[in-house]
C-alpha cells in the first residue's frame, strides 16, 4: 500500500486531476483484475488500447488512472494522472511501488535471437551451485530461489516483473538472471529496472510480423545496451556482426566474447560430439555436457558474466563441466536400449534450425541418417516459412512438415507455405503430416538404429496453441512413450 505522490516519479511531466494523496493498494494493467483502491494503468498496446477500458476499470474499484488521453467521463472519486507515454512512466510507477526491488540484487538481462534461456538457465544453476541465492525469468519458467512460478511470456508486463522481483528481494536473492526480449524492450517493459549487467547472445531474422524490418529488430535490442548504467557490464558476442553495434551508445563497461576473434572471453572447441564439448576457455581446458558449437558460445557467455560478477575462474569452470542445457534446447531424449538418438529443440527460426542441423551433421556416424520434424507457428512471421522447410530439406535426410502453434491458421495452408521452399531435388525426401503426434510418432518409426531424429520448434512448451486454445501437448513425453514401444521396454 503506498500514496500516490509518493510513488510518482519526479523526473516526468504529468498532469493530476483528483486527489494525489490518494491511497493506492495495487497496479494492474487488466481492467478484468482491478480491485478496489487499484490503479489502472492505461497502455496504447499492439492490439488492445487500455485507454479503451477506463471505464470498465473504475467500475472494478480502480482509484486512479494513469493514461495518456483523459476520458470523456471523469469520476469525482478517482484521481486521474495523465502522462505523455504511460507505458514508461508505469515501469518507474511499479518499481517505486515495491520499494525498487531491482536494486536490492544484482540484475543480469540476458537479450538475443537465440541461446537467451540456455545462458540464464546456466547462470542460475551456475550461481546456485556457487552458494548463492538466485532468481530466474525465462521463456521456461521463472524461480524464486527454490519456488518455481508459472510464465506465459519471455518477459512479463513490467508489474509482474516488479512483483516478482520483490519476491525474490524478501527471499533473499543475492543474483537475479532474467531473458530480455525485443517485445519487452520496446513496449518499455524493463523501464525503471536497473540492471547490472547485459549480455547479447547474436541477432538473426525474427520477429518481424512485429518489427516489421531487420533494423528495428536491431534497433529494438540495442535500446537494451544505450541505457545501461555506467557501473553496469556490457557483454557481447563479436562472432555476430551486430555484436559492437549493439554497444556503440553505452555508458556501460564494454566486454567482448568469441570462438573466432581476440576477445576478453575466448574459447576454442578441441572436440564436439553427441557426449559433449571439449573447450579451452581463456587458456583452460573444459570438458561441459553441452552439445554442439553453439553452446560453446551460451558457454562462453555464461563464463564471461561470472568473470564480470567477480566469480573464482577455477570453481566456476568446474561446476559448468557438471551442467546439462536448460530443458528443450538441444535436449537429447533417452530411453533405456534405444539406439536412436533424438533431440528435441526449440529451433523456432531459419538461423536456429541451421545451426541445430549443422551441429547435428557433425555429431552423426556413417550411414546414420538425419530425420527432421518441423513446424511453424501460424500468426507469426510467415517470411520464414519456406525458408525453414529449405534448410530442412536440405540438412537432413528425411524430413517431415508438421503443425507448430497452429494458432488461428489453418495449419495445411501453412504446410503449403513451407513447402515452396522445399527444393523439386528434395520433394521425394519430404512428407506432409499436420498432426503433430502422428508426425513425431512416423519420423520414429522411419529411423534406424544410429539415425538422429531432429523434433524442432517448440521444445520446453507442455502446450498445443489451436483456435486460441492451449491443449496439453509434449513433444518429449510423446517421444518417450513411442520409443518405449518400438523397443517394448
Amino acid at each position: 500500500m503506498k500514496i500516490l505522490n509518493e510513488i510518482l516519479p519526479t523526473a516526468f511531466e504529468y498532469q493530476i486531476i483528483g486527489n494525489e494523496e490518494t491511497i493506492i493498494k495495487g497496479i494492474k494493467l487488466d481492467s478484468r483484475k482491478i480491485e478496489s483502491d487499484f490503479l489502472f494503468a492505461a497502455i496504447v498496446g499492439n492490439a488492445l488500447d487500455g485507454h479503451d477500458y477506463i471505464e470498465k476499470a473504475v467500475e472494478n474499484g480502480a482509484k486512479c488512472v494513469l493514461c495518456e488521453r483523459l476520458p470523456e467521463i471523469l469520476h469525482h472519486h478517482v484521481t486521474y494522472v495523465k502522462v505523455e507515454d504511460s507505458a514508461k512512466i508505469l515501469g518507474e510507477i511499479a518499481s517505486a511501488f515495491y520499494d525498487y526491488p531491482s536494486n536490492g540484487f544484482r540484475l543480469i538481462g540476458v537479450t538475443g535471437t537465440n541461446g537467451k534461456t540456455t545462458v540464464v538457465t546456466l547462470l542460475y544453476k551456475l550461481f546456485s551451485e556457487l552458494g548463492y541465492k538466485v532468481g530466474l525469468i525465462s521463456t521456461v519458467e521463472n524461480i524464486v530461489g527454490a519456488k518455481k512460478v508459472p510464465t506465459n511470456l519471455t518477459t512479463p508486463d513490467v508489474v509482474v516483473l516488479n512483483e516478482l522481483m520483490n519476491e525474490m528481494n524478501e527471499a533473499g536473492c543475492d543474483y537475479v538472471f532474467m531473458e530480455v526480449s525485443s517485445h519487452a524492450i520496446e513496449q518499455k517493459r524493463i523501464s525503471g529496472l536497473n540492471f547490472s549487467g547485459g549480455v547479447f547472445t547474436n541477432i538473426t531474422h525474427d520477429h518481424l510480423d512485429y518489427h516489421k524490418t531487420f533494423k528495428a529488430y536491431i534497433d529494438a535490442k540495442k535500446k537494451f545496451f544505450d541505457e545501461l548504467k555506467p557501473k553496469a557490464f556490457a557483454l557481447v558476442n563479436i562472432d555476430d556482426r551486430n555484436g559492437d553495434v549493439m554497444i556503440q551508445n553505452t555508458n556501460a563497461n564494454k566486454k567482448r566474447y568469441s570462438l573466432r576473434r581476440i576477445a576478453d572471453y575466448k574459447s576454442k572447441v578441441i572436440e564436439s560430439s553427441i557426449n559433449g564439448l571439449q573447450l579451452e576457455m581463456n587458456g583452460i581446458d573444459v570438458h561441459l555436457k553441452l552439445i554442439g558449437d553453439f553452446n560453446a558460445y551460451n558457454a562462453t557467455a555464461v563464463f564471461g558474466t561470472a568473470m564480470e560478477l567477480g566469480m573464482d575462474h577455477f570453481e566456476v569452470l568446474r561446476i559448468l563441466s557438471l551442467l546439462q542445457s536448460a530443458e528443450g534446447r538441444f535436449d537429447l531424449v533417452k530411453v533405456d536400449n534405444s539406439k536412436i538418438a533424438v533431440i528435441v529443440d526449440y529451433a523456432h527460426t531459419p538461423d536456429a534450425l541451421e545451426k541445430v542441423l549443422e551441429t547435428i551433421g557433425a555429431l552423426k556416424v556413417k550411414d546414420s541418417k538425419i530425420i527432421t520434424v518441423v513446424g511453424c507457428g501460424g500468426n507469426r512471421d510467415k517470411k520464414k516459412r519456406p525458408e525453414m522447410a529449405r534448410i530442412s530439406s536440405e540438412k537432413s535426410d528425411q524430413l517431415v512438415l508438421t503443425s507448430d502453434n497452429p494458432r488461428d491458421e489453418d495449419p495445411e495452408e501453412i504446410l503449403n507455405e513451407m513447402e515452396r521452399g522445399v527444393p523439386k531435388s528434395r520433394a521425394q525426401k519430404m512428407i506432409r503430416i499436420s498432426e503433430r503426434r502422428s508426425a513425431i510418432i512416423a519420423a520414429l518409426n522411419m529411423a534406424k538404429d544410429g539415425d538422429i531424429v531432429l523434433i524442432a520448434g517448440k521444445g520446453h512448451e507442455k502446450y498445443q496453441e489451436i483456435k486460441g486454445e492451449k491443449f496439453p501437448f509434449d513433444d518429449k513425453k510423446i517421444v518417450q512413450e513411442c520409443l518405449q514401444k518400438i523397443y517394448k521396454i
